[in-house]
């Protein structure tokens, strides 16, 4: 039986390059998440699109070798 409209929940589509940045630096979501001390599921819904937290963003960033100031080359806030 299918679900209702209303019980279906939607994904809040929140536009990032993770995936695209950790893959051009032959990173594995493991590698990543146990760099940025996240889990591996966080970092697979924030590449699916979910929000995260600020400290995460930063803990990621950092994760990446990137700046805190190079932000925009990861998350599209």
């Amino acid at each position: 039986m299918p679900m209702s409209k209303h019980a279906q929940k939607t994904k809040p589509e929140v536009s990032n390059s993770l995936r695209n940045v950790r893959e051009s630096l032959l990173m594995s979501k493991a590698e990543l998440a146990r760099k940025a001390r996240v889990s591996s599921i966080t970092i697979t819904r924030i590449e699916d699109g979910y929000p995260c937290r600020m400290d995460t963003k930063r803990k990621i960033i950092l994760a990446l070798g990137l700046n805190l100031s190079e932000k925009h080359k990861v998350f599209n806030d």
